[in-house]
């Protein structure tokens, strides 16, 4: 029983895996809005109640897309990241930025189904908070790390009036950082994806065309912003 409930545990994994395969190809041709159950079924030559068994709803499987995209990029990140000394702060930072970038690019439509345009009729559910999070983690250990280190130096006020309960979305992240300096980190990884959906989306097209280089000296001035010397 245990040898044929593994068999059909590792048929289950490939037809999820081909389910997901086929679903990414169909969002670079029809987009996330056009992702339809039913399509990925018939490339796979699956009559279509049977997918169903697989991913029950249209939202399911635009959730395993997601949650996989959010990992892969977060992987990206932590492996850069941690490639690098450990006393580098912006080493790790602009090794970071790089990840996200290269991964952006390679990835359009992945990137885009997580950093651009909200589906309609699409509510992310809570499964896809923990994969979320793994590239904000790596940039806060960096900001942690710097701070309690005193690579940062200590802020001349307090922050900006009134933000104090957001910036106790990011405390859980950045234990024991000041929110100046919390709101000076946000503020670079804004600059970051900021950057990244320009390029990623064709903002640059026809302005920018050493495009590496700029993200480069632009992910510097970030690294300033949050008080990493360089």
């Amino acid at each position: 029983m245990t040898a044929s409930r593994t068999a059909r545990e590792r048929v289950r994994a490939e037809l999820t895996r081909e389910i997901t395969d086929i679903a990414r190809r169909q969002l670079a041709t029809e987009g996330a809005g056009g992702l339809s159950l039913r399509a990925v079924a018939r490339e796979m030559g699956m009559v279509s109640s049977a997918i169903y068994r697989y991913f029950p709803s249209r939202d399911d499987l635009l959730t395993a897309l997601i949650v996989d995209g959010y990992n892969a990029l977060g992987e990206a990140v932590e492996q850069a990241e941690s490639a690098c000394p450990r006393d580098d702060f912006a080493g790790r930072w602009l090794a970071a930025c790089h990840a996200v970038r290269e991964w952006a690019v390679a990835h359009p439509h992945e990137y885009a189904l997580i950093y651009g345009s909200p589906v309609p009729g699409y509510q992310a559910p809570q499964d896809t908070i923990a994969a979320r999070v793994r590239d904000v983690a790596a940039y806060s250990r960096i900001v942690c790390d710097a701070w309690e280190s005193g690579a940062i130096a200590p802020p001349m006020d307090e922050g900006p009036e009134g933000l104090e309960p957001d910036a106790g979305s990011f405390r859980e992240l950045m234990p024991g950082v000041p929110d100046a300096v919390v709101w000076q980190a946000v503020s670079a990884w804004t600059a970051l994806y900021g950057w990244v959906n320009f390029e990623v989306f064709g903002q640059f097209n026809n302005v920018i065309e050493n495009r590496r280089a700029a993200f480069e000296h632009a992910m510097r001035l970030a690294a300033a912003t949050m008080g990493l010397a360089q």
